[in-house]
């Protein structure tokens, strides 16, 4: 999952979207189109500090966001004249490069309008506060962008701003629109941003002076005081008052779907897809895990055959404490391959694995946090969510077998070799900026979903049959995944059904499948995005080779897909083919 603390998706989702300048200007609508994106990036960058920093704009490191409705006001004034402005160039006039980056541009600042004037998260999700609060100081300091001096007396600053971010937080969310779910997720989340001051600010401030140290005693102080307020207020006035529905319904569902996919499949179209790539991929485990099994084989249907065959691989898992160690030594075993193999040209730096920020905690069991398009040089994290400390001894065992050593070596693949980490570094090799801010959920979930088919089908861990069968499970999930977000936010399932179509249709450990019942309660339109963008993954590739023929190449098709940068496929189709770019 490519979801960095505060990402580029969780930026545009809040209304905070930002571009840098596109690739260099060609015709008199080029030089337009690069003028209008200048104008973006500065108006948006001020518009939201927070968001500048992430991206690597550090002309505003010491401000936080304005969220009240004066400064939802004016973000929604400048996103109507900047999309005014988009409308009036002449598309047909443009290099086909910014022909692709003026329909992504259009799209977000339609789906930013959409977001605010229709959905209005604003007045029902805390969690897009709690993700600011926390993205805040997280951006300053996890990556060595500054000396740390610098980067201290910026999070000093915006220590000192952050009480009044909460206070705002608290007069924009109206409680009974909130949702239950919403509500005691960010009552868990909240301590986050005082875990981040302690195991990152105030471990070392030996480069501030007396009197700077005095200040940020002062700044911790406060914000401690407004944390503790602010978790008063969630737990005693938002989770008691929380009436809100957190399902979409039909109507709102399939508007945010085509902003944040710009596929051109529908709902029902993903739909039927899914249910029949279902049962293809469970026909496939139930033939694999018979030849494993062997005469040990379970009388019985499809059902038990392949959870007989799944136990194996669930026995096989780390210590409590030991799953990012074994995440670490997973990754570079996946590198000698792809390098052996000579699937795809790698990056020149390694990925490193980290702890999730607690901030971050409680949606997603691990992400890929590149850096942003302004600060392409600094390093990538591969975040891993450490199992809560108030867990039983049961539930971790749940987690940890769901997370086995198999599962560990497949979600280091869609995770980091060759999945996001070497996506998004070919990516971020593409000159325009804007591209990368802008970049497609379904493309590089979807490549994620690719990269571990791949790998399988060339032959990692070929010896272990108990390998394919547990990624053919991960490609169970991203399936599910997509029929899930409709189940819920179409179907109205509840709870039961929900846990009885993961548990026992996609072989889900109870803790992962309860993880994904409050993931999809707490998003919408991005659980769809991995299935979605594997298929059509899949299908550019089977047009690549047919038009190849016996010159097709696995590594030159790779570097040239992602060559493109991050673009929504139908438009990296239509640059390798060389036809016409249509906007969504």
């Amino acid at each position: 999952m490519q979801t960095p603390s505060l990402t580029r998706r969780a930026l545009t989702a809040a209304g905070f979207a930002l571009l840098a300048t596109p690739a260099a200007a060609a015709s008199a609508a080029d030089a337009r189109f690069a003028r209008l994106a200048a104008r973006y990036i500065d108006a948006l960058a001020r518009l939201s500090p927070i968001g500048a920093t992430t991206l690597g704009d550090h002309r505003f490191d010491a401000e936080v966001d304005d969220v009240s409705a004066a400064g939802r006001a004016r973000r929604r004034a400048a996103t109507q004249e900047l999309l005014q402005a988009a409308e009036a160039i002449p598309a047909a006039e443009l290099s086909r490069d910014n022909q692709v980056d003026l329909a992504l541009l259009k799209n977000q600042l339609r789906y930013d309008l959409w977001t605010d004037e229709v959905l209005q998260p604003w007045a029902w999700d805390p969690l897009i506060y709690n993700s600011a609060a926390g993205g805040a100081l997280y951006s300053l300091m996890a990556r060595e962008f500054a000396p740390r001096p610098q980067r201290l007396r910026s999070a000093i600053a915006r220590m000192e701003k952050l009480p009044g971010l909460l206070a705002q937080t608290r007069a924009e969310l109206v409680p009974a629109r909130v949702p239950l779910i919403h509500a005691e997720t960010v009552s868990r989340q909240n301590p986050g941003v005082i875990s981040i001051v302690e195991t990152m600010i105030a471990s070392d401030l030996s480069g501030l002076t007396p009197a700077e140290q005095a200040r940020f005693r002062a700044a911790e102080a406060g914000l401690r005081a407004a944390v503790s307020e602010h978790q008063a207020w969630i737990d005693k006035a938002l989770v008691p008052q929380a009436r809100g529905d957190f399902r979409l319904g039909a109507k709102l569902y399939d508007q945010k779907l085509a902003f944040a996919l710009m596929s051109p499949m529908s709902r029902a179209e993903i739909r039927a897809a899914g249910e029949a790539a279902l049962k293809a991929a469970r026909a496939e485990m139930y033939a694999l895990s018979k030849t494993i099994l062997g005469a040990n084989a379970p009388a019985g249907d499809e059902q038990k055959v392949i959870e007989a065959a799944l136990e194996l691989s669930y026995r096989d898992h780390a210590p409590r404490n030991g799953v990012v160690e074994m995440a670490r030594g997973s990754i570079d075993q996946a590198t000698r391959f792809v390098r052996e193999k000579d699937l795809i040209t790698l990056p020149d730096a390694p990925v490193d694995i980290i702890l999730m920020p607690e901030f971050q905690q409680g949606v997603a069991v691990a992400y890929c946090d590149s850096p942003g398009p302004l600060e392409r040089h600094l390093k990538t994290f591969y975040a891993i969510s450490p199992i809560p400390k108030d867990w039983s001894e049961e539930r971790a065992e749940s987690f940890l077998r769901e997370y086995n050593r198999r599962m560990i070596h497949d979600m280091n693949v869609h995770e980091a070799m060759p999945g996001h980490f070497v996506q998004i570094w070919h990516s971020n090799r593409h000159p325009s900026t804007l591209r990368a801010v802008l970049g497609s959920g379904p493309f590089v979930e979807g490549w994620g979903v690719y990269a571990e088919d791949l790998m399988a089908r060339e032959g990692f861990l070929a010896d272990d049959p108990l390998f394919r069968l547990t990624q053919l499970k991960m490609r169970v999930r991203s399936i599910t995944n997509a029929i899930l977000d409709q189940m819920v936010h179409v179907d109205g399932a509840d709870e039961g059904e929900v846990m009885r179509f993961l548990t026992v249709t996609a072989f889900q450990q109870e803790r992962e499948a309860a993880g994904k019942w409050t993931r999809a309660r707490v998003s919408s339109a991005q659980l769809p995005s991995y299935f979605v963008g594997v298929v059509e993954h899949d299908a550019l590739r089977a047009e690549a080779q047919r038009r190849a023929g016996s010159g097709f190449s696995l590594k030159r098709y790779h570097d040239q897909v992602l060559s493109y940068g991050s673009p929504p496929v139908r438009y990296a189709r239509a640059l390798m083919f060389d036809e016409p770019i249509a906007e969504a």
